[in-house]
């Protein structure tokens, strides 16, 4: 044993030494991105002019924590590795579906009783904030998630302009509600149906497109349409928006003070959070059944023609799938979710500008997505929850400005953040958060089909 132990020590001590070589190179490298982005800040002083405050401080924190997290990485990964390449026994087919159906089921109850566990906790003062900045908002992404989840992960259609389907929706709101006066349960269905015409014609031009191209093309599509909604002013007003669009009423029962109110009806005293309850649960409804509305979906015949035609085209028309229907449906219905989504973002605002449907929208999106492991509905959930709850989560580190000075406000290095946690993500789970799904289709037995037969690299 000890001469073995002699024989490892050299062994031991090279790995050490090229993992400090690596983590060196790998501060090197934050040394040259962090010097451009944080060592230096413009500020304005008394007279309104600007100076150059040094944040050498902020350098040296983000260059030590490069070099910890590669070391890190690279000493203890291989212990990891060695330890998951043990065989593990694998549960019964029948009992992980059955704890995956508790799963679900916890997680609805959980979801429903939300605003109550809120309530019970912070109070009112302190529950509109949770209730809408964290439930409402993390809700919408993660049906714009789901909506996105149509054309990139069960079609393999890579759309860069899914916020123009979103605008689509909340501006068809806007203007319905506006010159019609329409209402926001009759406005909903006829958002969705335009925001999916509208996919049906971006559809059609980019046929023949896929990857790269495909990608350009929507980017620029969703470009078009903030440009349109900026420069047809007597339509849309331009920058300075629309207000005014009416809120979702209660079966007719306004939010309000009133006596027609949604309070004086049922006798209750008169809360801003009846309202904010009740818009959790209008996208909590429109969450779940987009979610159930795609998992159906990937069962019918048109479901398996998007996934064999995300793993191989030509394959697919081999097989006799008519692509040109496929490719349609999958842009209609993914535009149609975002268009409702659009809807309901329209009416909770009250106010919609073309600021709010930019290209980091579709990026946001699209980054829920990908990190959460395309196809996957669970995964998107987790990735929205991570990265929109992440996003909100910062405005709460006040005590960071003890740590960094008054002036440091968390929330303007959040994109940095995300890309950080993209990049780690990537190197940790390369299919996303998560990257399995049980088939669409099996025989007796539903069973994992192996990486190296698909093109996603997992079943």
């Amino acid at each position: 044993m000890a001469i073995v132990a002699a024989a490892e020590r050299p062994a031991v001590a090279s790995r050490l030494a090229a993992a400090l070589r690596d983590a060196a190179g790998t501060a090197l490298l934050a040394l040259g991105l962090a010097v451009p982005i944080l060592a230096l800040r413009i500020d304005v002083n008394i007279n309104n002019q600007p100076i150059l405050r040094p944040r050498w401080d902020y350098v040296a924190i983000a260059v030590g924590l490069a070099f910890a997290a590669r070391l890190a990485h690279l000493l203890v990964r291989p212990t990891l590795t060695a330890r998951t390449a043990r065989p593990q026994p694998a549960a019964p087919t029948a009992v992980r579906a059955r704890l995956g159906q508790a799963l679900s089921l916890v997680g609805i109850a959980l979801l429903i009783l939300y605003p109550l566990i809120v309530l019970e906790l912070v109070g009112q003062a302190g529950a509109v904030k949770w209730i809408d900045n964290f439930g409402v908002q993390i809700l919408i992404y993660v049906m714009l998630g789901w909506g996105l989840n149509i054309v990139v992960g069960l079609a393999g259609l890579l759309d860069l302009g899914y916020a123009a389907f979103y605008a689509v929706g909340a501006y068809s709101t806007a203007l319905l509600s506006e010159n019609l006066g329409f209402g926001f349960w009759l406005c909903l269905p006829l958002a969705g149906i335009f925001a999916a015409l509208w996919g049906i014609m971006l559809g059609f031009p980019v046929l023949r497109l896929r990857g790269d191209y495909l990608a350009i093309v929507t980017l620029a599509f969703g470009e078009i349409i903030r440009l349109v909604l900026i420069n047809w002013v007597p339509v849309t007003n331009g920058y300075a928006g629309i207000s005014g669009i009416p809120r979702p009423s209660f079966f007719g029962l306004p939010f309000n003070a009133s006596d027609e109110g949604f309070a004086a009806f049922f006798g209750f005293e008169f809360s801003p959070l009846h309202r904010t309850i009740f818009l959790f649960y209008v996208i909590l409804a429109l969450a779940l059944l987009t979610n159930w509305v795609t998992l159906r979906l990937r069962r019918l015949p048109i479901g398996r023609a998007w996934e064999a035609l995300r793993e191989d085209e030509v394959a697919c028309r081999s097989l006799g799938i008519n692509t040109t229907s496929t490719k349609l449906t999958a842009f209609a219905i993914g535009a149609g979710f975002g268009g409702f989504a659009g809807s309901f973002f329209a009416a909770r605002q009250g106010f919609i500008s073309p600021e709010s449907f930019t290209f980091m929208e579709s990026a946001v999106v699209v980054a829920i997505v990908v990190l959460g492991g395309m196809g996957s509905q669970l995964g998107v959930a987790v990735a929205a929850v991570a990265m929109i709850g992440g996003t909100e989560l910062l405005r709460e580190l006040d005590w960071l400005k003890d740590v960094f000075g008054p002036d440091f406000d968390p929330t303007q290095y959040r994109m940095l953040l995300f890309g950080l946690a993209m990049v780690l993500v990537m190197l940790w789970k390369p299919r996303g958060l998560i990257g399995t799904r049980s088939p669409s289709i099996h025989l007796r037995e539903r069973r994992a089909v192996k990486a190296g037969l698909v093109k996603e690299g997992h079943g």
